[in-house]
């Protein structure tokens, strides 16, 4: 159990997620993660040099990458301080944040930026040398698509793990489709009132459209409208398969960022003084090969065994839901409702820009848990090479 990490309340943002090719696809994603990130700081009023080391978590190449975390805390304004870059997929930020929480835990620093940034969109296009082959032909990678395509120690594309735990847990389409209907409502609660629920946490992200003028995305781009008529007409992706395009997520581009910070530091940068963000527990797991949705469960149980909670103790989850599987069968392990977690939104419905997906599911995660007077909050979710990664965090109003 960790006992000496915490995060400010509203000590974070993420930016809205637009659907791959759309108002963040020509950006360098870490520029515009730097650039959100000093803008949201100076509208904060926080000082970027009252932080003593810089996270920056990202999977999908960038040109300058090499500079990396150095870079990105110099462009946001903290000049003066180190860092390092992590890459664990989609579970980039659960583990960015147990990184921050650890180096507070062991006295390393008293406060951390946690930056999490990528873009889907134009990734790139890698080639490597061959000289032995035949002409000296190169050797080629699609970052995005090949990643997403194939897993190069199971050999079989990501959606292949989804339906291979449907199949194995007797998942049917039906079930899919009518969890993604119930995850299309509870992001549609999100969007009520004029987005009350996420103005809480979301900060609009500057896009250059000239040298003189900008134009300010506000909210999710490209968040296709769901029907129960709409998803039974669609095919499914693999033959006999449960999943269709509805009931899988969608690339997209986005950042967010986290204050990590000691108690008392985190009280300093708090919006309101009186609610407290621990983080406790940190669990990971990796499941058998080519059942990449199963990681959710081992992962939230070692979260909570850590912890010393049991699933009845944890008042709000949150996962990243690549597939509608992933929802079914973690309820179906942990005997609980999957029309109960997963409030205002999941990455099923507002798109999967790979690094800061968690990122804001775990903010969506503490502003419900506020909301509800405090308690327990846990998220859990998949990423590639059948991993996952979990991390609970205990909220006192």
């Amino acid at each position: 159990m960790l006992k000496k990490a915490y995060i400010p309340y509203q000590g974070y943002y993420s930016s809205p997620f637009a659907r791959w090719q759309g108002s963040f696809a020509n950006q360098n994603s870490i520029i515009l993660g730097a650039e959100t990130s000093k803008n949201w700081l100076n509208h904060k009023k926080i000082d970027p040099n009252i932080f003593e080391y810089f996270i920056l978590g990202i999977t999908v190449g960038q040109p300058a990458l090499f500079y990396g975390s150095p870079w990105a805390a110099a462009m946001t304004g903290a000049e003066n301080i180190p860092g390092v870059l992590l890459s664990q997929a989609c579970s980039t930020s659960t583990t960015c944040l147990f990184q921050a929480a650890t180096g507070i835990e062991t006295e390393a620093y008293e406060n951390a930026y946690v930056l999490m940034t990528d873009r889907c969109s134009n990734g790139p296009h890698t080639i490597w040398p061959n000289p032995k082959g035949p002409g000296g032909q190169v050797i080629s990678e699609n970052w995005v698509m090949d990643h997403f395509g194939r897993d190069p120690w199971a050999g079989k594309a990501m959606i292949n793990t989804a339906e291979n735990v449907a199949k194995e847990a007797g998942i049917k389409r039906e079930e899919c489709e009518l969890l993604t209907l119930r995850r299309n409502e509870q992001y549609q609660d999100a969007l009520a009132n004029d987005r009350e629920f996420q103005k809480k946490y979301m900060f609009g992200v500057q896009i250059p459209i000239s040298k003189k003028k900008s134009v300010t995305i506000k909210k999710d781009e490209g968040v296709m409208e769901t029907t129960p008529e709409g998803l039974q007409k669609l095919k499914p992706v693999m033959p006999e398969g449960v999943h269709t395009f509805g009931s899988q997520t969608h690339p997209a581009d986005g950042n967010c960022a986290l204050i990590v910070a000691t108690k008392e530091k985190a009280e300093e940068l708090s919006a309101d003084k009186k609610i407290s963000i621990r983080i406790i527990s940190y669990g990971y797991s990796r499941a058998k090969k080519g059942f990449m949705a199963k990681a959710v469960v081992p992962a939230a149980q070692m979260a909570l065994k850590k912890a010393g909670l049991d699933i009845n103790d944890i008042k709000v989850i949150k996962t990243h839901n690549p597939f509608a599987v992933n929802d079914i069968y973690m309820a179906k392990k942990l005997n609980i409702d999957p029309n109960k977690f997963n409030n205002y939104g999941s990455s099923l419905i507002f798109g999967h820009p790979q690094a800061p997906t968690a990122g804001r599911l775990i903010i969506e995660g503490i502003e419900e848990t506020v909301m509800l007077g405090g308690g327990y909050m846990l998220f859990t979710g998949c990423a590639a090479g059948d991993t996952g990664a979990a991390i609970i965090l205990k909220i006192d109003n």
